[in-house]
């Protein structure tokens, strides 16, 4: 496991689905998971130098933006999928543009 190659199983602008994956790998025992999010956007809508970005002023919080990934050791990944389909999850993993 140390070492091993990691393979994306999912990556989606989802938070709910990404909480319930993990907890569902976790119940099942896939262990040496690593997960976790980054911002989508590689420049801030007003530019490098922008302070302040409309979108984060949503209807009583920023609007997530974020995109979330799951990744696990090669040799575990059936395991893992067979593991989110136990539980009647969808992995996805959504290329960006």
């Amino acid at each position: 496991m140390f070492g091993e190659k990691k393979v994306t199983i999912y990556k989606k602008k989802d938070k709910e689905s990404w909480q319930k994956i993990k907890k569902a790998l976790k119940e099942e025992g896939i262990r040496h998971v690593r997960s976790g999010h980054y911002l989508a956007d590689s420049i801030g809508i007003n530019g490098i130098g922008g302070m302040v970005d409309p979108r984060d002023f949503g209807a009583g919080h920023p609007i997530d933006r974020d995109i979330y990934y799951i990744d696990v050791p090669e040799s575990l990944e059936e395991s893992a999928r067979e593991a989110a389909r136990k539980h009647g999850l969808v992995l996805q993993v959504v290329e960006e543009n």
